[in-house]
């Protein structure tokens, strides 16, 4: 069987292909079209489709639209209500559930030869549920969803038990956590529904002055759900306008960020109660804030915390794509790597290099030629094999630097030309990161998690420690990612460091760079010292 997923109502649209149970391509729309997050999240956007990454994901697998036995849909419009029923004040939103209805036959019009009749719509919290417990590595776990909203909800918590769901409770709009903190986010002059891990950085830097008043404001109700009463922000901090970022909006976001943590912290012992299970799975913007995901870790009733790495509305179009294809009896399968996107032969790099008339070598072996530059303090732009599905750069399109030089954290943020508080983050192969990253969980090859950095190394990797003595941590298995872990064991025998800083291969406001040509255009705006696609290099004049 073949089912194609979609995601395309709010943001970040994508399409994910599950062929025979197996997950063969997802992809994000941004990385096509080059529009960050595919499309603004406004009703007036809702009809537009994931068409360019659906194409892409049906190619990858020899099949055209004709060839589709299902469509996965992450929206069920019958479930919507009007909007002011629901506390929102958007007098457009109904936009969402009349291009929703439409939907079957926009994507019939996009890729000719589908059937209509074949799409089927799937509740927007039970397509994230299904991105994580349908992709987990154990076939039962407690699930929790959170986000900014559904068709209805904001919230879900399950049961996943070989493949099926059981719903335990959801929290009905207008409380929403996604939506409180996309609020705090907009106040803070940021992109809402875009800039959320930028408040989540911001409060690294403040204290929870403002926990008692949140606490009063937001609060669980004992059945699995929460209540969130508005907040007048601006009594709290004053919008920063033109002005920097203060010590107020420091620590506004560190009051909201510790509320969202002890809020997740109680929902999580209510469904370990309900559900005895050792494994919690996670999906939904919400799970994408690493430091909550690391509290939930050291703190919760969980054994073991797994986070799909396409968390956001992205995810989605996977959920949908494995709960119609678990509906079709179809085998399991389960998650391995994020590297679902696109890939390029050695010839077909080659060729694009040519075209470009561009020098380039092929040294005898690229891992050894980026340790040698990083360990001469270069900054290396790293494109290889399939792209990330996901925010999160994985080694696969990633910008790289020596982790032993503070001064290559500001180096990296004006390469990338974003905020000074943001930090980038670790690499370390994983038989090496218990002794450097300690109170965190291992593996973690998907970024998702805060590690404290163990205070005999912070002196030696400056670069990827955050001002309170944490990082974003990613391990490489050398199974799984056996070019990255050669890079870093040549990279430690040159300087003695087991850890390299990686950060997404793009610059601000951008989509990851994701195919040669993206590849071409960053490096040759951005000043990066040697750029190592496939098993070739090409280097700054």
């Amino acid at each position: 069987m073949r089912v194609l997923g979609i995601n395309a109502i709010f943001h970040d649209p994508a399409a994910a292909l599950v062929v025979d149970g197996e997950v063969v391509a997802a992809a994000e729309e941004e990385r096509f079209s080059r529009r960050k997050h595919g499309k603004r999240p406004v009703p007036f956007a809702a009809w537009e489709q994931p068409v360019l990454s659906a194409r892409w994901c049906l190619e990858q697998a020899g099949l055209t639209p004709a060839d589709v036995d299902a469509v996965g849909f992450s929206y069920d419009p019958d479930l919507t209500r009007p909007a002011e029923e629901m506390g929102l004040f958007d007098p457009w939103d109904h936009l969402r559930t009349t291009y929703a209805h439409e939907a079957p036959s926009f994507l019939a019009d996009a890729l000719p030869g589908l059937d209509p009749a074949k799409v089927r719509f799937v509740p927007h919290h039970v397509a994230h549920a299904a991105s994580a417990g349908l992709a987990a590595p154990a076939r039962s776990s407690a699930v929790l969803v959170s986000d900014g909203r559904g068709e209805r909800h904001s919230h879900l918590s399950g049961h996943y038990r070989d493949g099926d769901l059981e719903v335990h409770s959801t929290q009905e709009l207008p409380h929403s956590l996604g939506l409180l903190y996309e609020d705090l986010t907009e106040h803070l002059g940021f992109l809402r529904s875009s800039d959320e891990y930028k408040v989540m950085a911001l409060a690294s830097y403040g204290k929870p002055r403002h926990l008692d008043l949140l606490r009063s404001k937001i609060r669980v109700t004992g059945d699995g759900g929460f209540v969130t009463e508005p907040v007048d922000w601006g009594e709290l901090a004053p919008p920063p306008g033109d002005a920097p970022w203060g010590d107020a909006h420091a620590d506004l976001a560190a009051s909201v960020q510790r509320r969202l943590e002890e809020v997740l912290i109680e929902l999580a012992f209510d469904l370990h109660e309900r559900t005895g299970e050792s494994m919690l799975t996670m999906a939904g913007g919400t799970a994408l804030n690493c430091v909550a995901n690391s509290v939930l870790a050291r703190e919760g009733p969980f054994e073991q915390v797994w986070v799909q790495p396409a968390a956001g509305d992205a995810g989605t179009a996977l959920g949908a794509g494995l709960h119609v294809a678990h509906a079709l009896d179809e085998p399991a399968w389960f998650m391995t790597g994020a590297d679902l996107g696109r890939g390029f032969a050695d010839e077909e790099i080659e060729a694009m290099l040519r075209t470009a008339r561009v020098p380039y070598e092929r040294p005898a072996d690229v891992a050894e030629e980026v340790a040698e530059a990083l360990a001469a303090d270069g900054i290396v732009a790293w494109f290889q094999g399939r792209s990330e599905f996901g925010p999160r750069a994985l080694g696969h399109r990633s910008l790289l630097a020596h982790p032993g030089r503070r001064a290559n954290l500001d180096r990296m943020n004006d390469v990338k030309g974003r905020e000074s508080f943001r930090p980038v983050a670790p690499m370390v192969r994983l038989d090496r990161a218990e002794e450097i990253f300690t109170r965190g969980p291992h593996p973690s090859p998907y970024m998702l998690f805060v590690h404290d950095v163990a205070p005999a190394w912070q002196d030696r990797i400056p670069a990827v420690v955050h001002v309170d003595g944490t990082a974003r941590v990613q391990t490489v298995d050398p199974a799984h990612e056996p070019l990255v872990a050669r890079m870093l064991d040549a990279f430690e025998r040159r300087t003695d460091l087991p850890v390299v800083v990686n950060t997404s291969l793009n610059t601000a406001g951008r989509p990851m760079v994701d195919d040669v040509r993206d590849a071409l255009e960053c490096f040759g705006s951005s000043p990066v010292d040697l750029l190592a696609i496939g098993p070739f290099t090409v280097r700054r004049p």
